[in-house]
């Protein structure tokens, strides 16, 4: 199951982790790098990768910082999740940056650090 929250094409390089992402509290919005030391993906940057994580956590106002992440050009290319939450979707959709949910399997078998495709007009939605 691959399901489409926002349309779009891009390549680029995995950026996995096992933590549901809280945007507005773990993000710094001007450079896009994991700011909060419990995350695994602590002091990375999300900026240019394919962010790949479970689900967005925290206040609404995630949306905003996923819209300012694109203002600053700091955002990922593209996120893929297991599951669609109003925060991310909607911020996904304001800063257009494509969004996919996909089954848990599917994301079980996505390496961190690998180039993975995603083009949501094509019939198998991601190539990795």
């Amino acid at each position: 199951m691959t399901k489409v929250i926002v349309q779009g094409k891009v390549k680029g390089i995995v950026l996995k982790s096992a933590n549901p992402i809280n945007f507005l509290g773990a993000v710094d919005k001007e450079t896009g790098i994991i700011h909060d030391q419990k995350y695994d993906i602590f002091e990375k940057s999300i900026k240019d990768s394919i962010l790949v994580f479970p689900h967005g956590i925290g206040s609404s106002v995630g949306a905003y910082t996923i819209y300012s992440l694109r203002n600053n050009e700091s955002a990922p290319l593209a996120m893929i999740c297991k599951k669609a939450d109003l925060t991310v979707a909607s911020g996904c959709a304001l800063a257009n940056i494509p969004m996919v949910v996909i089954s848990s399997e599917k994301f079980d078998s996505i390496e961190n650090g690998k180039e993975i495709k995603i083009d949501t007009e094509s019939t198998s939605i991601l190539d990795f």
